[in-house]
């Protein structure tokens, strides 16, 4: 059975840190392509950033030179280092894994529940 477990999500202030971190099981981790969504009351889920399994990225436009994903195989877990937070990074941050890559939801099989993060003075 396939886990995906998000952790590392809370309160900051603007221009604050975060790292968020995802813990997949029951699956072959270096094989699958992972990513990290975003979601707020009302508006759709939004891709934040995706790492293949080779190790490529890519990122919104809106958390460039902000973000960063990364992945450690043999922890089975991916990460998001978020600095220079902003009011409007609050949401609710979902991590993916997909065996096909893309930047849509249906790309992505298994899907955590979620961490939230709150960017507030």
């Amino acid at each position: 059975q396939v886990q995906v477990v998000e952790s590392g999500g809370g309160l900051v202030q603007p221009g604050g840190s975060l790292r968020l971190s995802c813990a997949a099981s029951g699956l072959t981790f270096s094989r699958y392509h992972m990513a990290w969504f975003r979601q707020t009351p009302g508006k759709q889920r939004e891709l934040v950033a995706t790492i293949t399994s080779g190790g490529s990225t890519n990122y919104a436009d809106s958390v460039k030179g902000r973000f960063t994903i990364s992945r450690d195989n043999a922890k089975n877990t991916v990460y998001l280092q978020m600095n220079s937070l902003k009011p409007e990074d609050t949401a609710v941050y979902v991590c993916a894994a997909g065996a096909r890559y893309g930047l849509g939801l249906y790309d992505y099989n298994y899907w955590g529940q979620g961490t939230q993060v709150t960017v507030s003075s």
